[in-house]
């Protein structure tokens, strides 16, 4: 892949929410493409963050870049569709968080949004099976959901690996992302692994200079 084959996505869970609309145009303007969303509702996971109208505020603010929304929460459809109306371009979530997986794709991807799936570090890849002809992405934590800051969990590379290969074979256009404990540590391994796609948020948030940051994690992608 070239460097531009590859995308940084600076997860907003760790800027600083008091100036979010400034926080979100620096950090896109220091060189990162896209706005990750970490959707938490205190039920599938120990936390409450974001919902719809955090997505719809950037957009009226100006962010016309592209919003990728990973939803933690049980279960999706009906906030997958707020969050579709409030101008998300992606919104990916857990399989076992909804009942019908190929209809809750389906019913996002009707509505012109792409469509992702996130597989836990313990869960099995075996719904993807099924519907890898139907998504556009594939999230691989490599922490367990909940919360921003944790340590990056090393045997999430063999699942990275295990999808490259399931992405390969297909011959599809589906992007492979990595979240959790990305850093300039962490990258060129999940890198190496497969992954393309890398959601960052403390490793570039709690930085002073978002420019030098982004670029020194591009600089350790292999």
């Amino acid at each position: 892949m070239s460097d531009q084959d590859y995308i940084i996505a600076p997860s907003i869970l760790a800027s600083d929410f008091a100036n979010l609309g400034d926080e979100v145009r620096n950090v896109l303007d220091a060189g990162a493409d896209w706005v990750h969303f970490d959707v938490m509702d205190n039920h599938y996971v120990p936390n409450l963050t974001i919902g719809p109208m955090v997505c719809k505020a950037l957009r009226d603010f100006g962010i016309k870049e592209f919003i990728d929304v990973h939803l933690m929460i049980d279960p999706v459809d009906e906030l997958a569709q707020s969050f579709i109306q409030a101008g998300a371009d992606l919104i990916s979530f857990h399989p076992e968080a909804s009942k019908h997986i190929h209809r809750s794709i389906h019913a996002i991807k009707d509505k012109g949004c792409k469509a992702g799936l996130v597989f836990n570090p313990a869960t099995s890849l075996s719904a993807l099976e099924n519907v890898l002809d139907d998504i556009d992405l594939v999230l691989i934590m490599s922490v367990n959901p909940g919360f921003g800051g944790q340590s990056f969990i090393y045997s999430s590379l063999d699942k990275i690996a295990q999808v490259r290969e399931m992405i390969d074979s297909s011959e599809k256009d589906i992007r492979l992302e990595v979240d959790g404990g990305i850093n300039k540590e962490t990258i060129g391994l999940a890198s190496k692994a497969g992954a393309d796609t890398f959601v960052a948020g403390s490793a570039i948030f709690n930085t002073e200079n978002y420019e030098q940051t982004i670029s020194e994690l591009r600089s350790k992608i292999v």
